[in-house]
C-alpha cells in the first residue's frame, strides 16, 4: 500500500467503482428512503430501493472523474444555496495568485457547507477546488467515507487513541498536506480548530499548526516550514446558522458535566440541516496569506485569529444579539454597515428565533451570535 493511499480521497480512474459501491449501499438508500417517506411508506421500501438505485445509477451515468461529479455538486450546492440563503457574496480573492496553491484556513461554524462554500468562492473566480480535511468521526458509515472522499476530501485520524500511533498518523497527515501544496499544486481546506465553534468562538488550535511542521526537513526551522505552505486565513460568515439550537443543546449538557452521546447517523443529519436549513446572508473572506518571521506557533495563531475576526461579516443578528447582551453600549458603529436595514424587523426576527428555543438554550444560543461582535472589537477593527 502506498503511503497516503488509507487517507487521500479518491483519483479518477476509481470513481466508476465508487459510485457504484455508493448506489449498492442498503443503509444508505434506506436512509434516502427516510427523507423521502416516512411511516406507512416503509412498507414499500423493498419495491422502491431498485427504483431509487435506478435514478441514481441514471442521474451518474455521465460522472467518472471527480472533477464532473465536482460540477454536478457546484451546480447543486448554488441551487441549496439559492433556496436557503438571502444572498451569498465573497471578498478577498482578488489578493490571490490564480496561479499559487495555498491552505486556506477558516474558522468552522458548519461540517459541509464551510468547504463547500469556500471552494465555489474559488471556482466562480475562475481558481481550481481544493482537497477538504475532514475528520473520521464523521465517517463511521462505509457509505459516508466513500462521499467524502469521492469528493476530494482526505481523513484526519482523530480516533487513534496511542501516542506513538497518533504521532505517527500527524507526520502522514502532515507529509500528505505538504505534498499537495508544495509539490502537487494543490490547495487544501483545514478548520482552524477541531470540531465546529459551537459557542460562535473562533480560535486557530497550535496544535494543528505544530503538525502542519511536522514534515518540515530537518534542518528547516518552524517559520520556514509553516510559509511554504501559504496559509490563508478564511472567514465564513452565516447570518443564522441552522444547526444553532442542536449546538446549544449540546453545550448545555456538557455545562451540566454530562456527556453527550451522539446517535448513529447525527453528524450526518447535521451535514443534511446544513445544506437544506435557513441561513439569511452569507459571506466568505479570503485573508492574506499568513507570511511569518522566527515566531512560535502561538503568536501565528493570533495572526491568523485576528484576520478571522477582522474579515468577519458582522449580520444583523450578531448586532442585535451583542445588543441584548449588552443593552447599555450604543451599537451605531456597528449599525452603520447596515445603512440601509429594517433594524426594528431584524430584532424583531432574532428575537422570534430565540423564543422558538428552550428557555434554557437560549442565552447560550445569543452569546454564539454575538461572540464575533466582541472578537471584532478586540481586534480593534471597530470601536464602540
Amino acid at each position: 500500500m502506498k503511503e497516503f493511499d488509507d487517507i487521500r480521497p479518491y483519483n479518477d480512474c476509481e470513481v466508476p467503482a465508487v459510485i457504484a459501491r455508493i448506489i449498492a449501499d442498503s443503509e444508505l438508500i434506506d436512509l434516502m428512503l427516510g427523507d423521502l417517506f416516512s411511516g406507512s411508506w416503509q412498507l414499500f421500501y423493498p419495491w422502491l430501493r431498485p427504483l431509487l438505485k435506478a435514478r441514481l445509477r441514471y442521474l451518474s451515468r455521465n460522472i467518472d472523474t471527480v472533477d464532473m461529479l465536482q460540477q454536478h455538486l457546484a451546480i447543486r450546492l448554488k441551487s441549496i444555496l439559492n433556496r436557503t440563503t438571502d444572498g451569498y457574496s465573497f471578498s478577498g480573492l482578488a489578493g490571490l495568485k490564480k496561479n499559487k496553491s495555498y491552505v486556506f484556513m477558516s474558522n468552522h461554524r458548519d461540517i459541509a457547507v464551510d468547504p463547500a462554500i469556500t471552494i465555489l468562492g474559488l471556482v466562480e473566480s475562475g481558481r481550481d477546488s481544493l482537497r477538504i480535511a475532514i475528520g473520521d468521526n464523521l465517517l463511521s458509515k462505509p457509505f459516508a467515507s466513500d462521499l467524502m472522499r469521492i469528493n476530494r476530501s482526505f481523513i484526519v485520524k482523530r480516533s487513534i487513541v496511542g501516542k506513538r500511533e497518533k504521532l505517527k498518523a500527524l507526520k502522514v497527515l502532515s507529509k500528505y498536506i505538504r505534498q499537495s501544496i508544495c509539490e502537487e499544486g494543490i490547495s487544501i481546506w483545514i478548520a482552524q480548530a477541531e470540531g465546529r465553534a459551537k459557542d460562535g468562538k473562533d480560535r486557530t488550535d497550535t496544535a494543528l499548526l505544530k503538525m502542519l511542521a511536522l514534515s518540515r526537513a530537518k534542518d528547516q526551522n518552524f517559520a520556514s516550514a509553516i510559509n511554504e505552505l501559504n496559509i490563508v486565513p478564511v472567514s465564513i460568515s452565516y447570518e443564522y446558522d441552522p444547526c444553532d439550537a442542536d449546538k446549544a443543546r449540546e453545550l448545555y449538557i456538557a455545562k451540566k458535566g454530562n456527556p453527550y452521546i451522539k446517535t448513529a447517523f447525527e453528524d450526518l443529519e447535521t451535514i443534511k440541516k446544513g445544506f437544506t436549513g435557513y441561513k439569511g446572508r452569507v459571506h466568505v473572506h479570503y485573508g492574506s496569506p499568513s507570511k511569518i518571521e522566527d515566531v512560535g506557533a502561538e503568536n501565528l495563531a493570533a495572526d491568523i485569529d485576528n484576520q478571522i475576526f477582522r474579515g468577519y461579516r458582522l449580520f444583523p443578528s450578531n448586532i442585535v444579539a451583542w445588543q441584548l447582551l449588552y443593552d447599555s453600549l450604543d451599537v451605531a458603529a456597528l449599525r452603520h454597515a447596515w445603512p440601509d436595514e429594517d433594524w426594528f424587523l431584524a430584532q424583531s426576527k432574532f428575537e422570534n428565533r430565540i423564543k422558538a428555543l428552550p428557555k434554557k438554550h437560549r442565552d447560550i444560543v445569543v452569546r454564539a451570535y454575538a461572540s464575533p461582535v466582541s472578537d471584532q472589537l478586540s481586534s480593534k477593527q471597530l470601536r464602540v
